[in-house]
């Protein structure tokens, strides 16, 4: 294999979810590419990596100091998402169900990996909720081990602001799943927040 394209594999596969067949995939199709159209890929990365911004409020990307979603007025300032990635925020703004604000912690607590607590944005979070516009805060941590952790973690932090709603979103079984397959702690998370039906 050539050189230079052992290189861009071996670049390539450090992105998550790439391994070595799909960089040489994506290889080989950067390769059949017009050398102009690679330049404005280039460029348009080389540029998002210098000029992104994390949001000063909500931790967020941005172009901005601020991201759109805190800059807009029409949203619901009593009400904050915490989450654990930028992705997420995407996920939850596709539903088009939630017109709150959002609060990204940048991960979650893991010890064996080193992040703990003072590693995320829990203080930033503490900070917004303590100026008093914020009424309800929804955990939406997913249910790994480390997301459990973080999860009790940040309960426990938000204790200490009495007038403000601690949720959680809805953990449960999937649309299509058959109960014979689920965990036990999906069932147990299932049955604490079921519902009645209407």
């Amino acid at each position: 294999m050539s050189k230079l394209l052992q290189d861009v594999v071996g670049e390539l596969s450090k992105l998550p979810g790439v391994g070595r067949r799909t960089a040489l995939r994506l290889a080989i199709h950067i390769l059949r590419m017009e050398p102009e159209s690679v330049g404005d890929m280039t460029r348009s990365i080389d540029r998002f990596r210098r000029e992104v911004r994390y949001c000063s409020r909500c931790n967020n990307l941005s172009d901005e100091e601020v991201c759109p979603i805190c800059a807009d007025r029409e949203r619901d300032r009593s009400t904050v998402c915490v989450v654990e990635q930028v992705a997420d925020v995407l996920s939850i703004e596709n539903t088009h169900q939630y017109k709150g604000l959002y609060h990204v912690l940048g991960g979650v607590i893991s010890p064996m990996q080193g992040i703990a607590p003072s590693d995320l944005k829990i203080d930033l979070l503490c900070d917004r909720i303590a100026q008093g516009e914020i009424k309800e805060v929804i955990l939406a941590i997913s249910t790994s081990v480390e997301g459990e952790t973080t999860l009790f973690y940040l309960m426990s932090r938000l204790r200490h602001y009495p007038g403000v709603k601690v949720t959680s979103i809805a953990r449960g079984i999937g649309f299509g799943d058959e109960l014979e397959y689920v965990d036990e702690l999906t069932i147990t998370h299932a049955l604490l927040n079921r519902r009645e039906i209407e």
